[in-house]
């Protein structure tokens, strides 16, 4: 075995070019003996998996394909043939391409290491952005300061705790596609247009099949957000409803427990992607039937009787659910609603908006009326912006499509009493000018938005002594609306 000492040497005399010495400093690694034993470890886990013994399955020469390749491409494969590295698009727009969908994104994956990565760009004055990605493999170039390409060094996962994964990198294009989530998923394309598939999924993709690479107990327990992913999938690439492996779905009912351990953050980004696709009605269902309702933050008993009657009127709609309209209907109550967003962490409309549906839709089931929902636009929670989509929201839930149709070209009419009016009226400045507009707007509301000024202000006399203010100053702190 050659000593450390003499490839140092060696490393140190060369006057060889970039490649070469990049190819020493990796000899020298002290990682160098670790990772081969990783290396040889997860050989042995897919030595029986069914690999196809010649990856390229095909040469792409599709328009879609040619579309790709910009100035900025060009520019990027360049730098990597310049400097004797491989590089090729992998996953999800290789997926794309093969379907004959122009990918909206491109991810690349490259037998360069990060540290070569970066010193190839800042070799060539290409600046760099994102660096919280280099620790999992991934350097963003910004080419001709026009685009950004993530390109990801190929890797293994060494270990995983069902979120995250700690990798090793490695110049195997097998060994990382046997670490992604889909045989659809875990296809690369060279930039001759020769399509790499070792596990399949070039026919799983032409016969519309979702199946994980290898075992999909171990790919779910990686990452117990694929379970997710695999739904999502489905809906985008399924020809059917429910042409789903049993197999795979006892599989995702063992494992759902595991989706207790990922955040709400990452739960609700995939949930909205499969209400989004195909087939949502009957995935939801799948899903629920799979037992990881509890854990996504969805109540014991969702009503999913009462998604399936939401679902059914959406094409009588002109335009569609929002998500939080569609999810609301699995939630039996208000604080049912607040449980699920203390899971999935919602963002403030979105909170407002499902809490909002899950408190009034009994109350409004029966209300044919426009005024009532009118009223509604001025004495609902959130920003003033937001109160009339909460209600137009509520509409169409309710299924109240002339309602609904009336409603959203109605405009708000002008309020005729601002603050500096009832200050001059006797009204102290501070919280209660607010209190004081609200209750006013409430009567001016229930007199269907026709009370003038004048008319509002005779109120005012009542409404201050209510709040116990006399002569501009409040006699005792009163209780206000929350």
């Amino acid at each position: 075995m050659i000593s450390r000492t003499i490839l140092l040497r060696f490393c140190q005399q060369s006057t060889g070019g970039f490649r070469q010495k990049q190819l020493f400093a990796t000899l020298l690694s002290p990682s160098t003996t670790s990772e081969s034993v990783n290396v040889r470890k997860r050989r042995m886990e897919i030595k029986d998996l069914k690999i196809r013994e010649n990856p390229i399955v095909m040469k792409l020469d599709s328009p879609q394909y040619h579309a790709i390749f910009t100035d900025e491409l060009h520019t990027l494969l360049d730098l990597f043939k310049k400097y004797d590295f491989e590089i090729r698009l992998a996953g999800g727009p290789v997926r794309d391409l093969l379907m004959e969908k122009v990918p909206a994104d491109l991810d690349f994956a490259t037998t360069a290491t990060p540290s070569q990565m970066k010193e190839i760009f800042t070799k060539e004055g290409v600046r760099m952005i994102n660096a919280n990605g280099e620790k999992h493999g991934t350097i963003t170039p910004r080419i001709n300061d026009k685009v950004n390409y993530e390109i990801t060094t190929l890797r293994i996962d060494v270990k995983t705790d069902g979120r995250h994964a700690e990798v090793e990198f490695t110049r195997d294009w097998l060994l990382d596609a046997n670490r992604r989530d889909l045989t659809i998923n875990s296809m690369f394309l060279g930039f001759d247009g020769s399509v790499y598939d070792y596990f399949y999924g070039y026919e799983d993709l032409m016969e519309r099949k979702i199946r994980f690479v290898g075992s999909a107990a171990t790919r779910i327990q990686e990452d117990y957000l694929r379970i997710l992913r695999y739904f999502r999938f489905y809906g985008r690439i399924a020809k059917t409803p429910n042409d789903h492996e049993i197999e795979t779905l006892n599989v995702i009912k063992e494992n759902a427990e595991g989706l207790a351990r990922i955040s709400g953050e990452r739960i609700w980004v995939e949930l909205k992607k499969i209400l989004n696709g195909n087939y949502a009605c009957e995935l939801v269902e799948t899903m629920l039937n799979t037992s990881i309702g509890p854990y996504i933050g969805l109540p014991d008993n969702p009503s999913i009787s009462e998604f399936k009657r939401l679902w059914s009127k959406k094409d009588d709609l002109s335009e569609p659910y929002q998500f939080q309209t569609l999810i609301s209907s699995l939630v039996n109550s208000p604080e049912e609603a607040i449980k699920l967003h203390d899971r999935l962490k919602f963002s403030a409309y979105e909170r407002d908006l499902l809490y909002f549906i899950a408190a009034n839709r009994d109350q409004m089931s029966s209300v044919d009326e426009i005024i009532p929902f009118q009223q509604m636009c001025i004495q609902t929670i959130g920003k003033p912006g937001d109160q009339k989509n909460y209600v137009l929201e509520l509409l169409k839930y309710l299924g109240k499509v002339e309602l609904y149709e009336k409603l959203k070209v109605w405009e708000i009419p002008y309020f005729p009493v601002n603050g500096n009016l009832i200050k001059e009226h006797g009204c102290p400045t501070g919280k209660l000018i607010g209190v004081v507009i609200t209750k006013l707007k409430h009567i001016w509301a229930a007199n269907e938005f026709k009370s003038t000024q004048e008319e509002l202000l005779r109120y005012l006399p009542d409404i201050l002594k209510e709040l116990n203010i006399e002569d501009g100053k409040v006699k005792k702190k009163p209780k206000t609306d929350k």
